[in-house]
This record gives C-alpha cells, sequence and structure tokens, in this order.
C-alpha cells in the first residue's frame, strides 16, 4: 500500500471521529469512553484526486494498568511505521496534558511527516488556544479542526496529500475476496488471524470481548490473495448490555453482510450452541458461503469416532444445511490452520464456479428423466432444460411448462443432484423454475 495516513494520540481526543470523517462513512466505534479503539482499522478516502489509506488506532498510553495498554502501544507503533503522513491528534478542549507530552517524544524519533491535529476547535475561541501545542516542538504545522463537523479538515488534508507522489488507488480492496472469521466471545478467532497472518495483528486476551472493531487484513496464501476479517464476538440481543458491544455486533453482522466466505468459529469443548445455530443460519440466509471451523479440538477427549460424531452432531443441529464442510482445529497446536484457509478459498471458488448449459444438460436431464417431477392433477410437468444464470450466487434455472407445480421435496432432489455432479461444499445455491 502507498498514501497512508497513521491517525495517533492519546485516548479520547478524537481519532476515530475524524478518521469516519477522511473516509467518508461510520466505519470506527466512537463513544465517549476511553480506549474504546484497541486495533488498527483501515479505511480508504480520496481528496483533490489523490486516493489514501486511513489508518485509526487506540490511544497511546504509559504506565497506565490497563490490561490492553501495551498491546495497543504495539498496535500504534506498527501504524507508525506503515504511515507515510502522521496525524497527531490533540484536544485544544483539555489543553496540553502529559500524555501528550510523553507521546511527543516517541513521534520525535520519527523521520517521517508529522502534523498535529489540534480537534475540537469548532469555535473561533476554541481554535486560538491551540497555540500552546507549538511548546511539543514536533510536526510541521498545526492545524484545528472539528472532526465532529468537518471543520479544517479540507486544509489539513490539502498539506496531507503534498507528500504523496501518486494518485494511489481508489478502492485497493476492489475484487479481492473477503473471508469473515466469526463466532461467539472468546472461541480464538484473533489467535488464528494472528497465527496465520504470523504477526500480532490483533489483540488477544482471555477476556470476552476484546475485539471491537471488524478488522480487514490482506493475506496471500496458495497462490491467491484474499482479506480476512477478524471481528467481535456475536452474542444473543439479551447479553448485549453496553452500547460499545452493540456497535461491535453491528459491524460484525455487517462484515458477514460484506463477506464473501464465513469462517464460524466454535468452541469444541462447549459445542455447537444456540447462538452459533444462529450465526450460520445468519450466512445462509445472506447467501455466503460458509466453513465450520471447530477450534480448541486439542482440548478434547478423542477416540476414533469422535470426529466423526462431532460433525454429525453439528450438521443434525444445523439441518437442513447439510452442505456446510467441517474442519477441526486447534491454534495452539497450529493443527489444521492452513487447510481451514483452503477450504474457504475451495468455497469461494465453488461460490463463483460457472457451470457450461451443456454440461449441466448432459448430466441433470438423465437424473430427471429417470425421476420427473410428481404429477399435480394429472398433469406432468415436463423440464425442457437447464442453464445457470449470470448471478453473484450460484443461480440455476429450470425451463418448463408448469413451474407453479415444483414441489419443495423435488426442488430438494435436484439441488441433491446439483451437489452430487458437481460439488457446490459449502455454498447456498439457488434454483428457479420459468415457463418454457
Amino acid at each position: 500500500m502507498s498514501n497512508i495516513i497513521a491517525i495517533v494520540g492519546r485516548p479520547n481526543v478524537g481519532k476515530s471521529t475524524l478518521f469516519n470523517r477522511l473516509i467518508g462513512h461510520r466505519k470506527a466505534i466512537m463513544d465517549n469512553e476511553s480506549g474504546v479503539t484497541r486495533d488498527r482499522s483501515y479505511g480508504h478516502g480520496e481528496w483533490t484526486g489523490k486516493y489514501f489509506t486511513v489508518i485509526d488506532t487506540g490511544g497511546y498510553v504509559h504506565g497506565s494498568e490497563d490490561i490492553f495498554e501495551e498491546e495497543i502501544n504495539k498496535q500504534v507503533e506498527i501504524a507508525l511505521r506503515e504511515a507515510d503522513v502522521i496525524l497527531f491528534m490533540v484536544d485544544v478542549d483539555a489543553g496540553l496534558t502529559g500524555l501528550d507530552e510523553e507521546f511527543a517524544n516517541v513521534l520525535r524519533r520519527s523521520k517521517k511527516p508529522i502534523y498535529i491535529v489540534a480537534n475540537k476547535a469548532d469555535t473561533t475561541a476554541r481554535a486560538n488556544q491551540m497555540g500552546e501545542f507549538y511548546s511539543l516542538g514536533i510536526g510541521e504545522e498545526i492545524f484545528p479542526v472539528s472532526s465532529q463537523n468537518g471543520s479544517g479538515t479540507g486544509e489539513l488534508l490539502d498539506a496531507v496529500v503534498q507528500h504523496f507522489e501518486n494518485e494511489g488507488v481508489e478502492d485497493p480492496d476492489a475484487g479481492i475476496p473477503k473471508i469473515a472469521v466469526l463466532g461467539r466471545p472468546n472461541v480464538g478467532k484473533s489467535s488464528f488471524v494472528n497465527l496465520l497472518l504470523g504477526e500480532e495483528r490483533n489483540i488477544v486476551t482471555d477476556q470476552a470481548g476484546t475485539t471491537r472493531d471488524a478488522i480487514h487484513t490482506r493475506y496471500n496464501a496458495f497462490g491467491k490473495e484474499f482479506i480476512i476479517v477478524d471481528t467481535a464476538g456475536l452474542r444473543r440481543k439479551s447479553k448485549v448490555s453496553e452500547d460499545i458491544e452493540f456497535y461491535s455486533v453491528m459491524r460484525s453482522v455487517r462484515a458477514l453482510e460484506d463477506a464473501d466466505v464465513c469462517i464460524v468459529m466454535l468452541d469444541a469443548t462447549r459445542g455447537i450452541e444456540s447462538q452459533d445455530v444462529n450465526i450460520i443460519a445468519l450466512a445462509e440466509k445472506n447467501r455466503k458461503g460458509i466453513v465450520i471451523l471447530v477450534n480448541k479440538w486439542d482440548l478434547v477427549e478423542k477416540d476414533t469416532h469422535t470426529t466423526k460424531q462431532f460433525e454429525e452432531a453439528i450438521l443434525d443441529r444445523i439441518a437442513p444445511i447439510k452442505y456446510v464442510p467441517v474442519v477441526f482445529t486447534s491454534v495452539v497446536t497450529k493443527q489444521r490452520i492452513l487447510k481451514a484457509v483452503e477450504k474457504a478459498m475451495d468455497v469461494y471458488d465453488m461460490k463463483t464456479r460457472k457451470i457450461p448449459t451443456s454440461k449441466l444438460n448432459d448430466l441433470l436431464l438423465p437424473d430427471i428423466d429417470r425421476y420427473p417431477p410428481p404429477a399435480i392433477k394429472g398433469k406432468l410437468v415436463k423440464i425442457k432444460y437447464v442453464t445457470q444464470l449470470p448471478t453473484h450466487n450460484p443461480t440455476f434455472a429450470f425451463f418448463c411448462n408448469l413451474p407453479q407445480y415444483i414441489k419443495e421435496s423435488y426442488l430438494r432432489y435436484l439441488e441433491n443432484r446439483l451437489r452430487d455432479h458437481f460439488g457446490f461444499e459449502g455454498v447456498p445455491i439457488n434454483l428457479v423454475f420459468r415457463k418454457k
């Protein structure tokens, strides 16, 4: 990536609000509570024909007792290394603080362009208070802005984009498969993503709810590039008690809706629970590719039949969704981690597969002749031919004389024949019947 802007600073100065302003929509969670943002979050924006990537970071704090402090600081330091331009955000309302001065010492080691962004300067009087930040002795210039209403951000971006030598890419993620990792809290989603990437991309603790935003990361495996999205744990509505957790859940649902394939992680020590079933049903409803990943498999006592029995129990609970592959993994022992990714990419390939009309008819019409649709009220239903429609998800049109008489049981028969001949493991199939 190029043309990267990192927004950094102490907690609760408005970094996520500015991030959302620069990318043009509300992606990062905003709240008055300090420490809402933990992991790095990426978004894309444009100004005067220059495209750029913006990184939102957690608040940098030194000497706090917060269990996330050290990990948040690591995420901030990674963002500083990645950035081409650094926006050091301060709060004119609160004034210069010791935390600002401590973080300025960190930034002095950087050789990259730094701009101090004096936030909450939504009146002339407040803007005039920014002078005290010159005492920090860093940065090329101080810009008074209000990330809430956008004032001052245009002048800031005018200065920032001058450092970009090329126009950049409008949407670096366009056309790249998206795989969302979903599940209940504390099943190992972030640990799984970190293990794949070989770095501490996402903060991991034993505390449920550590991940809040949906974290997008590029990944390359098996000669293919894709985006893997770590999400906050999805709990039942009755268990969601805070605004921040509510927005975290909403971001996870949005990640599911935007994904091509959903890896749904289960905890092997707890088996499949009702919320797992709900997540799988939501993915199926949105016509997403699905892979079930049973994590913590190393903690289960096993014999020769355990795997088969566990898989059958899962498929029984999610019936009639019988087409979903199940992979048993352990993040701790690194067992079958790459197999899970390989299976997700196989599902994506199946989801985007196009089957020639001639092949469809050569294989399916004999099956239909052997077992034709049952007659209704003495009327025979005759299917003439089959074709795949040019849709985002696999959709097959069956042309026949009386489409209104096709029953649900026969539709399931045709879907089973399609899967027998062409696979489509992990992929929902749509069947439509049209008059010919």
